[in-house]
């Protein structure tokens, strides 16, 4: 009986010196797919901010409704519908005729009156004798209409209004060539290298592109995001499962620590924030048609947190500097070393001549530490933001007879925002964890 006792030891005994090793290479497996996950993820959102700056570069607002050249351009081709589909019908036609009968009537009156006014001169006065001989002047304007209605046919035939047209079109052409700001070849330079980039011919087939690139992307970036979420949240089901094996909870500690340096890398350097106000359509009546611009940009910015430290440091003002140095500090560097300090703690603060200043860092330094505040500065900037751009675009909806404008905000908090949030939530229940082992088992 004595010597199945010890075999069960011993056997308990293996167990518990491999167990550790065992959970350790298990989460590594799972760490390594979170910090890949991640990777992709950070990739996948710089991407789309490409994707997403490169159409609003496409589609700004300046090489849009702001370039004459480009009203130019639709005027013109408006103008030229017009004179090219210009035809004439025959209440049109009636009415030219009556109009040339009526010319035409008044030259015969007025030739009529010239030669029959008071005359001085022997040879005025022979004139006035042979046009009063030989000339009837109603056989004149009975023969008006006959001479309208020739000279009618001729203007309104095929020919005829062909050389109009041509004429027309060759002043609006001369027109267009003069009203200009210079705006036509970066335009379509700009549109050629994008165009050029993205293998495409024309910007219906470019916004295509784009759309299907986007998709794919949110795609993608959600099942990266959901390992790296999965991933966290198994490692939480290992405390819940490994809670009373305290020799066990050394090394799941210092691994979840992993799982948030990556939560906070990724949420600290992908896309947080996306300010996109745009003219979703413009409208306006000319002659008949419709001008039309759609999609036109005025303002697009995607930043992350790191994005936003850079923008501040690189500012000449020194209050942008200490505010972006701050936020390095306090939301970037503190919570790493922290991190740090808490692995330190857990595993090997028994090695170090003044544990009390790891103990500090690993404890106390938490009320320094504002990744929990900059989430909710992050979330107050959206909504303050979000108010202001939706008061300001419903002021530029117009609609009446000559003009309709339609505006959109698609400003909107990115994923990189949601992994941040996730890394502050690990983190404090890290700390929670971390002061029930410390008043357990003391410092290692």
């Amino acid at each position: 009986m004595a010597t199945n006792t010890n075999s069960t030891s011993e056997r308990s005994a293996k167990k518990s010196r491999w167990a550790p090793a065992l959970l350790i290479a298990g989460l590594s497996i799972l760490l390594l797919a979170t910090a890949f996950s991640g990777y992709r993820f950070y990739q996948l959102a710089f991407e789309q901010k490409r994707i997403k700056e490169d159409y609003s570069l496409s589609n700004n607002i300046t090489f849009g409704i702001f370039s004459v050249d480009r009203w130019g351009e639709k005027i013109s081709a408006v103008v030229d519908r017009r004179v090219k589909g210009f035809k004439l019908t025959g209440k049109q036609k009636a009415d030219m005729q009556e109009q040339v009968e009526k010319e035409l009537h008044g030259m015969v009156n007025k030739a009529v009156a010239d030669f029959t006014k008071p005359k001085k001169g022997l040879g005025s006065k022979l004139k006035k004798l042979a046009f009063d001989a030989f000339v009837d002047v109603d056989e004149l304007h009975a023969q008006v209409p006959s001479f309208a209605r020739t000279i009618v046919v001729k203007i309104t035939s095929p020919a005829s209004l062909k050389r109009i047209k041509g004429i027309a079109t060759s002043k609006v052409d001369e027109l267009e060539a003069q009203t200009y700001d210079r705006t036509d070849t970066t335009i379509t330079t700009v549109e050629q290298t994008i165009y050029q980039k993205y293998k495409v011919k024309n910007s219906t087939d470019f916004d295509q592109v784009v759309k299907a690139k986007l998709d794919q992307i949110t795609d993608s970036s959600h099942q990266y995001a959901f390992v790296m979420i999965i991933s966290v949240a198994i490692a939480l089901l290992l405390w819940v499962i490994l809670r009373k094996r305290a020799h066990l909870h050394v090394p799941l500690f210092i691994m979840s620590l992993l799982f948030a340096v990556v939560l906070l890398a990724v949420g600290v350097i992908s896309p947080i924030i996306e300010v996109d106000a745009r003219i979703q359509s413009l409208e306006f009546a000319l002659m008949g048609d419709k001008l039309a611009f759609t999609n036109q940009v005025l303002f697009f910015q995607s930043k992350s947190i790191i994005g936003i430290i850079s923008t501040l440091i690189e500012q000449p003002k020194p209050d942008a500097v200490l505010v972006g140095v701050l936020l390095m500090v306090f939301v970037v560097v503190l919570p790493l070393l922290r991190l740090l300090a808490r692995a330190i703690h857990i595993s090997c603060s028994h090695l170090l001549k003044n544990p009390k200043v790891l103990r500090f860092m690993a404890f106390d330094l938490g009320k320094w530490d504002m990744a929990d505040v900059m989430v909710v500065g992050i979330a107050m900037t959206y909504i303050g933001l979000n108010g202001i751009l939706k008061s300001q675009l419903s002021g530029l909806n117009i609609e009446n007879d000559t003009l309709k404008t339609v505006t959109e905000n698609n400003s909107a908090l990115q994923p990189g925002f949601f992994v941040f949030v996730a890394y502050v939530a690990f983190a404090k229940l890290l700390s929670y964890l971390l002061k029930r082992i410390d008043e357990r088992n003391g410092p290692c």
